[in-house]
């Protein structure tokens, strides 16, 4: 893999934090039974979200950015910290694809579900079709009008981008529903 820590053209460690509004408008249309686990939690956006809907919540991150557990790399853990993994995870050099391989194979003991923050353009890329072909999510929910803004990246790249939720459950088997999420809907 690339290292796109430094990459002009991206925020250092791919730290694009998640408005409060993008995780609200998931909970809307999935809960989750037992902790989670968000592995890439970078200043805790998602999981400040899960904890105040009650989620018991494990926070870590490969950097230290003053919240949860710093200096844990996801890709590395042999055992899950938690029933479900719900994450923004980052996106550079296959890293998503990988999130998604890992965090499915951690959670099949758990019976527990995974939900990752996606750019929708990733669904239709032909390297992933076997891959979501060979293992669906159960839903898909697209977001109308979210950004993630990166951290040390000028100019406003991100802004073109639009972000889906992939939720798999376990036992799920055929094509995903698909549904799509009105952000307004989820602020406060």
């Amino acid at each position: 893999m690339t290292d796109v820590r430094f990459s002009p053209l991206r925020a250092a460690h791919d730290f694009y934090p998640t408005p409060p509004e993008g995780t609200r408008a998931l909970l809307i249309v999935e809960k989750f039974t037992g902790s989670i686990w968000e592995p890439a939690c970078g200043n805790g956006a998602i999981s400040k979200v899960l904890i105040a809907n009650r989620y018991h919540v494990i926070s870590t991150d490969p950097v230290d950015r003053g919240y949860g557990v710093g200096g844990v790399n996801f890709l590395h853990e042999r055992v899950t910290r938690a029933a479900n993994i719900v994450t923004n995870p980052p996106y550079g050099s296959g890293l998503a694809d990988a999130f998604v391989r890992h965090a499915l194979r951690l959670v099949e003991p758990t019976g527990g579900s995974v939900a990752m923050l996606l750019n929708l353009a990733s669904l239709a890329h032909p390297i992933r079709h076997a891959q979501w072909i060979g293992h669906p999510p159960a839903a898909i929910y697209v977001l109308d009008q979210l950004t993630c803004w990166p951290h040390g990246v000028e100019g406003n790249f991100a802004a073109g981008h639009r972000y889906c939720w992939a939720v798999w459950k376990h036992g799920h088997r055929g094509r995903p529903t698909l549904w799509w999420l009105r952000l307004t809907e989820a602020m406060s």
